[in-house]
């Protein structure tokens, strides 16, 4: 039928939460969809949208915006096609209420997503989530630094199990041991279920947490709790 009436099969590929635009660009490059240095050359500027905000320590505008989801297209669209595809889905679920509540927390949809993606790539459990984002809104709201070992693993070139002491005085804006406030930018494309931990984190004064080699955190309001459960984390009891 598709010979007869001269369809073509639409090319499909899923991009997953807590994707950056390299493995974006990666998976669409190995899948034959775009090649990888196109995607990425189309996102270092790519902001459809005014609320992308264009910050020049940022490396690529595009990050964090184009929505993890499964998408179809047709043979022949270019690298800034399907960025625009994945851009708009994303602004689709933004919604008004979404937006809204950000506003009301004194957050830009930039700094909720930015936000929001540093809860992705830290939380592996729903639960965390939301306790996750209210140590971050905590340290911001005090002028602590966040110290998330994620936005060191977004400036490596390959993921390390632990984070030295050496990697946290890369010198970077997106380097949060460093430098006080949200990175630059986002460092992965967050989920909706991200967006919700932002939006609604835990109320618990919490200012610390580690993870536990189970992949649980441990959350503490003090230093000195906190130490004791680095101790508790890595005995894994």
């Amino acid at each position: 039928e598709m010979l007869v009436h001269g369809k073509t099969a639409p090319l499909r590929f899923t991009i997953p939460e807590g994707f950056n635009v390299n493995e974006i660009a990666e998976r669409l490059g190995q899948e034959g969809i775009a090649p990888a240095e196109d995607v990425k050359a189309e996102a270092v500027q790519f902001a459809p949208y005014r609320y992308m905000e264009k910050t020049a320590a940022a490396t690529y505008q595009a990050e964090g915006f184009l929505f993890p989801d499964t998408y179809e297209i047709e043979p022949g669209m270019t690298a800034r096609d399907i960025l625009l595809m994945m851009a708009r889905n994303f602004d689709e679920r933004l919604t008004e209420d979404m937006r809204r509540r950000a506003a009301d927390m004194g957050l830009s949809v930039f700094d909720l997503v930015t936000l929001a993606s540093l809860v992705e790539k830290e939380a592996r459990f729903e639960e965390d989530r939301a306790i996750i984002a209210q140590v971050f809104l905590e340290r911001l709201r005090i002028g602590m630094p966040l110290q998330s070992d994620t936005t060191i693993q977004y400036l490596l070139h390959a993921p390390k199990e632990d984070v030295t002491f050496a990697d946290t005085e890369i010198a970077s804006p997106y380097n949060t041991y460093q430098h006080i406030g949200l990175p630059p930018g986002p460092i992965c494309v967050p989920g909706t279920a991200a967006w919700d931990a932002a939006l609604s984190p835990e109320d618990g004064g919490d200012y610390y947490y580690v993870a536990g080699k189970d992949g649980y955190h441990y959350f503490a309001k003090t230093y000195a709790e906190h130490l004791r459960n680095v101790d508790r984390a890595r005995s894994g009891l």
